[in-house]
């Protein structure tokens, strides 16, 4: 179950670090912020402090998470296991957050903020199980 947790765990941070491109990099971009954040290109000034902000969050996640298996590779299984465990657990419960909160938002729209909500809670939770399993 480690190399479960482990690839689980990277998938997790490959999402956080997509999502800190989209967010922080290519967010004034019509098709990010409009594709995929559904924020029309007069709100964007409002909300790319915002947007810059977190996906800094994400960077920042993903990029433990990435420490915490590499960690756990070189033989340093408490740190290793410890990074991945607090990183898997921000990001589930993050996307637990999302979830809600798109639910409330998204409920007049198309609801494809549930879609970002699983991709970003089902691998880390997975991660988790496996690592509870065994």
């Amino acid at each position: 179950m480690t190399i479960v947790a482990q690839i689980a765990t990277l998938v997790a941070a490959g999402v956080h670090l997509l999502a800190f491109v989209w967010e922080s990099v290519l967010f004034r971009r019509p098709s990010v912020h409009e594709g995929i954040f559904r924020i029309p290109g007069s709100d964007v000034p409002a909300a790319h402090l915002w947007a810059f902000n977190v996906g800094f969050y994400n960077l920042l996640l993903g990029s433990g998470a990435i420490a915490g298996v590499v960690l756990w590779w070189a033989g340093h299984d408490t740190p290793g296991r410890t990074l991945v465990v607090y990183t898997c657990l921000f990001m589930f419960l993050a996307g637990i957050a999302l979830a809600v909160s798109d639910r409330m938002a998204l409920s007049r729209q198309r609801g494809d903020g549930v879609v970002g909500a699983l991709s970003q809670s089902v691998p880390p939770l997975v991660a988790l199980i496996a690592l509870a399993i065994g």
